[in-house]
């Protein structure tokens, strides 16, 4: 087998990052953009020792969970990987991703995973979207349909969008985005021609040079609050009040418009500087009862509606008491502990990021919760060596850690069965690393799994959250 070959094959399965599986003599083949059942002519186009990549030519016979994308972007665009398949088929692969990471990294066998908790919205359902700006991009269609594209090679033009996979210096012009709200994509539109219209120059991360970075859109789903928030590489006060204007004449639902200024050459499109042009300055969210004060570069749960669902999930799972002592670790700005806090005694939060402890202080503040307390310091420190604030906190019966992608480091796994908490609640976006620290809870230390729920906080991704409940025997 060698690149270029053609074949028929027959998909299986999903896979990671959002492809799925056929098999030809024994080796696997990856392909993006089919679904399980499809029956694919493909062409190879890298060959490895242990697996084949294609991509797919035609589809020859369709497979019944596949469904028409609704966006136009959606072959090229790496927001989306699952559009082509139906809801319910995602959700079903979701749950299985889960068990077989259970089952071949943890070494758990006979688990139920419980069947995954879809978003009542599949569509508009981010609260957040980054878009960025650089040199646009246009698929092979575009350039074999007219000659816009070798225009393009000799004068670049300015776009506002999303990166394609694997192509860092280019950007699809997005036209739409289902994944927020048909607000921001008038808003995308507006920034976009009032840049053009000005011949303003985006930064570039070959020269690092240019203004424009990045537009980044917040809404309050609960509250109707409303963000743009513009990154740059200068500040420019005269043109940010023009473009304040012209953003909140035309959508006047914008609660708030910020500049955030930095000279950084990486692209996180966060600010060394921020200067507000129009309302506070930052937008606020309610999950539950609780309403939270988000600031243009805070963290906040991306989809409003499924956080509610899995702090609900973690709230259950945890069975709490009203006597009960509970520890939040990685507790970020917050979110979980004020969630849960009016269930039981007290909760104690532990973050490595100061600005997202202060954070989580200001939003106890803003709630009137006074059983809530939240340390700064690195989590293995503060298990292994600086623990004189266990030694003013009573023993936790409940622990919760929801770490980030990489999982809990091999001593903090280790540590936190000595708490000696009746139970474990293990949030977590990533089920390979999650199994592997479940492996390293369970063994040796009395602790075993009781529940597992997978929950969707991102459909058409490959993205999928997973609440494992854990007690002691």
């Amino acid at each position: 087998m060698k690149r270029g070959d053609m074949m028929v094959l027959d998909v299986e399965e999903f896979a990671a990052g959002g492809k799925a599986l056929a098999r030809v003599d024994n080796r696997v083949v990856f392909l993006p953009l089919v679904v399980p059942g499809d029956r694919v002519h493909a062409k190879v186009t890298k060959v490895r020792k242990k697996f084949v990549e294609a991509e797919p030519i035609e589809i020859l016979v369709p497979a019944a969970t596949r469904v028409e994308p609704k966006c136009r972007h959606f072959r090229w665009c790496g927001g989306c990987k699952w559009q082509h398949a139906s809801y319910p088929a995602q959700l079903r692969f979701k749950q299985r991703e889960v068990a077989d990471a259970l089952e071949r990294i943890g070494d758990f066998q006979g688990l139920t995973v419980l069947d995954t908790i879809g978003s009542d919205d599949e569509y508009f359902y981010r609260n957040k979207m980054e878009f960025s700006f650089g040199a646009a991009w246009f698929s092979p269609e575009e350039y074999n349909r007219n000659d816009r594209g070798r225009e393009v090679k000799e004068k670049e033009v300015l776009a506002l969008g999303l990166h394609p996979p694997k192509t860092f210096f280019k950007i699809i012009d997005i036209g739409e985005c289902w994944l927020q709200s048909e607000t921001s994509n008038r808003i995308i539109d507006l920034v976009r021609r009032f840049a053009q219209e000005r011949s303003l120059t985006w930064y570039s991360t070959r020269t690092h040079t240019g203004y424009l970075r990045n537009l980044v859109i917040r809404e309050g789903r609960r509250t109707g609050d409303l963000m743009v928030n513009l990154v740059t590489s200068e500040d420019r006060p005269g043109l940010l009040s023009e473009l304040s204007g012209v953003l909140t004449t035309a959508v006047p639902s914008i609660t708030t418009v910020v500049n955030n200024i930095t000279t950084r050459k990486s692209q996180v499109a966060i600010g060394d500087t921020e200067r507000i042009y129009h309302g506070p300055g930052f937008i606020t969210e309610r999950i539950g009862t609780r309403v939270f004060r988000i600031s243009a570069n805070s963290f906040f749960q991306t989809n409003t509606a499924q956080a509610e669902k899995l702090y609900e999930v973690v709230r259950s799972a945890a069975e709490f008491r009203p006597e009960d002592v509970v520890f939040d670790l990685y507790c970020g700005t917050g979110s979980i502990a004020l969630f849960v806090a009016d269930g039981v005694r007290s909760v104690t939060g532990v973050e490595t990021v100061e600005s997202a402890v202060l954070d989580a202080r200001n939003n106890a503040a803003l709630n009137g919760v006074t059983n809530c307390r939240f340390e700064i310091g690195d989590l293995k420190e503060k298990l292994m060596k600086d623990r004189d604030w266990l030694a003013s906190s009573e023993r936790p019966t409940v622990v919760i850690v929801d770490p980030p992608r990489s999982g809990l480091h091999p001593d903090v796994a280790a540590a936190i069965p000595a708490l000696g908490a009746r139970r474990i609640v293990y949030v977590s976006c990533n089920p390979a690393t999650q199994a592997r620290d479940l492996k390293i809870l369970c063994e040796g230390t009395g602790y075993s799994i009781n529940t597992v729920q997978p929950v969707d906080m991102f459909p058409h991704t490959d993205h999928i959250e997973c609440v494992v409940a854990l007690s002691s025997v």
